[in-house]
């Protein structure tokens, strides 16, 4: 029998608001027993499940592992805008002339995470 990935797992300074950042950013749910102040938000969403777990450390360099981010029913720069407007900081803009490319967001805690081209915009370049 193989393993499976369960959820990803995320180090944080705050589990529930960093959660809550991020279930609203998927449309997903915290769960019912993460409440502020706990040291762990369990996140789920279509596809995925995030665990966040609050630490002492302070992010210090950059993300070894990130989340991409395919909009479903936006396009890339809309959905950019939303997470931008939930309190995501554009950190890079890798969009090219052809209209291919990506985005790279921070979240709340300055953890970088990439928005490509919406599901529209692949089919629609297909």
């Amino acid at each position: 029998m193989t393993s499976l990935v369960r959820h990803v797992t995320i180090d944080c300074a705050d589990a529930h608001r960093l959660g809550a950042f991020w279930a609203e950013a998927l449309d997903g749910s915290l769960g019912e027993d993460d409440v502020p102040g706990d040291p762990e938000a369990l996140v789920t969403a279509d596809g995925i499940s995030l665990l966040f777990i609050a630490v002492p450390d302070a992010k210090s360099v950059k993300n070894r592992v990130h989340l991409d981010l395919q909009p479903q029913d936006r396009t890339r720069d809309e959905e950019a805008d939303r997470l931008v407007a939930l309190g995501a900081t554009l950190v890079a803009d890798h969009r090219r002339p052809d209209g291919t490319g990506w985005l790279t967001l921070a979240d709340i805690e300055g953890n970088e995470f990439c928005v490509e081209r919406g599901a529209g915009e692949r089919a629609g370049a297909e």
